[in-house]
């Protein structure tokens, strides 16, 4: 493939908008196969541990992280349903049983409203930029998904965090949008605009190295699997066992800022829900050092495995549905440019 991936005529094959289609179908996707995993590992927390009023907990659907923060008196939270679970595979067939397989997918429908927009923004976002950027660096256009990859999850993350602080308030104070707007405005005056980026640094550490390395690599492994299996594009299988191993290499090198961010997210959250000024809380490097000196530098690979059973699915899934619908847009394209040809040929 001459180091040329299909992203690189994505642009020229497919409309900006036909991207946007495949990547949002390749979101829904993902989180209707990943989000169930997170599911049930709520479930075995909140049965260890169960969730206080203002506790927060990560809920992942497998696009994006999200804070939930556990509401008070609640005993109908999907997170607080009853039941004992003697391990994964025994809370999935409980569940499932018990309440029906739609709770597989508890709490799913609210965190889409903001993850599959995210998704689109930065799946369309890098293909154009990589499309531009192989153009524009001649001889080093191989290395235009490390820099198209990092500049578009950028983008993307910055677009969505103040959205995502909106949502944890409403969620954990219960406010009306009046309420919530005076309240952002307070904040805007008191701190400044940065405000509403708070808690974006660690998301950018874990996040922007994590995609730079994820494309690089994918692009990298599809071009030479699609060389040892004599193919000028992609196969479905061949997207899928590059977006794996590419997200798996890179959530492993990424895994100490996952644990910092996770950390601070729950921080943040916290802080909001009981109403307090979150500058109390502490810089990402002051969480990194008081891990390191809880648990010693393990502690910074903490969840090592399940991160790993979660990204690389989510990964593999995301992106072969993803090249497999801009290629699903490409064909039909090409079969309308050709079509009338034919015709006026004959």
């Amino acid at each position: 493939m001459n180091g040329q991936s299909s992203t690189s005529s994505a642009s020229n094959g497919i409309t900006p908008l036909q991207q946007m289609v495949a990547s949002c179908s390749g979101a829904i996707l993902t989180s209707l196969f990943v989000t169930p995993l997170d599911v049930v590992k709520i479930r075995l927390q909140a049965q260890k541990n169960p969730f206080p009023k203002g506790k927060c907990f990560v809920y992942c659907n497998g696009l994006m992280d999200h804070i939930c923060v556990c509401e008070n008196g609640n005993s109908r939270a999907w997170y607080k349903a009853s039941g004992h679970f003697s391990g994964t595979l025994d809370a999935f067939i409980k569940i499932v049983h018990r309440e029906g397989i739609k709770a597989l997918w508890s709490g799913l429908p609210p965190t889409l409203v903001m993850a599959v927009p995210a998704t689109v923004i930065y799946f369309t976002c890098y293909d154009q930029l990589c499309a531009a950027l192989r153009v524009r660096m001649g001889d080093y256009s191989q290395e235009a998904p490390l820099l198209a990859g990092a500049i578009a999850r950028v983008g993307s993350a910055t677009v969505i965090s103040p959205l995502e602080l909106i949502r944890t308030k409403l969620q954990s104070q219960k406010q009306s949008y009046r309420e919530l707007t005076d309240c952002i405005r307070s904040a805007v005056q008191s701190e400044g605009w940065w405000s509403l980026w708070r808690g974006l640094g660690p998301t950018l550490l874990r996040d922007v190295p994590f995609s730079a390395m994820y494309w690089y690599n994918y692009e990298k492994g599809k071009s030479w699997l699609c060389e040892q299996y004599n193919t000028r594009e992609p196969t479905f299988t061949i997207t899928f066992m590059s977006g794996a191993a590419s997200g798996s290499f890179a959530s492993v090198v990424t895994l100490p800022f996952d644990v910092v961010k996770t950390r601070r997210q729950v921080e943040l959250g916290e802080l909001q829900a009981k109403n307090l000024s979150s500058q109390v809380s502490s810089s990402t490097f002051s969480v990194m050092r008081r891990i390191v000196a809880q648990h010693g530098f393990g502690g910074l690979f903490a969840g090592f495995l399940p991160r790993l059973i979660k990204v690389a699915p989510a990964c593999a899934i995301m992106i072969s549905t993803y090249e497999f619908g801009k290629a699903f847009f490409r064909k039909n394209n090409q079969e309308r440019i050709l079509g009338p040809l034919q015709t006026s040929s004959t």
